[in-house]
């Protein structure tokens, strides 16, 4: 059985790329590669571009006040990603869904991956489930995938440190 590809991991990859943006090309590529992209593309220093310049628009996504607010942002992204949903068995793994147009620039590929995995994310978790750490020195995006819902901190370094000032300011008062 085939798991949808284009949730939680291209969600993950989101926030990767976002949380660090790629200064070349091949970081870009190789980082790509790590998160589970089959490589049928060679990365250009145009691919990177388009990918620092989605990830500005998708940064609006995660920093969206409302639901409302965060679904038109994604809409937006949806529209300039959008091509016609595909069977494909690229890798000889097995057939798949793409939605996104064959051949195209990895910089297309993230962007069709990227916004069609969040709306995947968003609409089967929950739209509050992509925001920034409320840790008050840190403002690192990230996919809340626990099963609660109720992650507020992009992992525990800064759940703990945020734990520990709580603490503190309890028992000096």
């Amino acid at each position: 059985m085939h798991i949808n590809p284009y949730g939680e991991y291209a969600v993950k990859l989101g926030i990767d790329l976002l949380n660090t943006p790629p200064t070349s090309a091949t970081e870009l590529s190789k980082r790509c590669v790590d998160a589970g992209l089959v490589p049928d593309w060679t990365a250009t220093e145009v691919d990177l571009a388009d990918t620092l310049d989605f990830l500005g628009q998708w940064a609006r996504v995660v920093d969206a006040d409302t639901e409302n607010e965060r679904a038109q942002a994604l809409n937006v992204l949806l529209a300039r990603a959008a091509a016609y949903p595909r069977l494909t068995d690229h890798a000889g793994d097995g057939w798949h869904m793409h939605y996104r147009d064959p051949d195209i620039a990895l910089g297309g590929v993230i962007r069709a991956l990227v916004s069609v995995g969040t709306a995947l994310h968003l609409t089967g978790r929950g739209m509050s489930r992509l925001s920034r750490c409320a840790a008050a020195d840190c403002s690192l995006a990230f996919a809340d995938t626990s099963r609660t819902g109720t992650q507020r901190y992009c992992g525990t370094v800064c759940s703990n440190r945020d734990a520990v000032r709580r603490h503190r300011a309890r028992a000096a008062s």
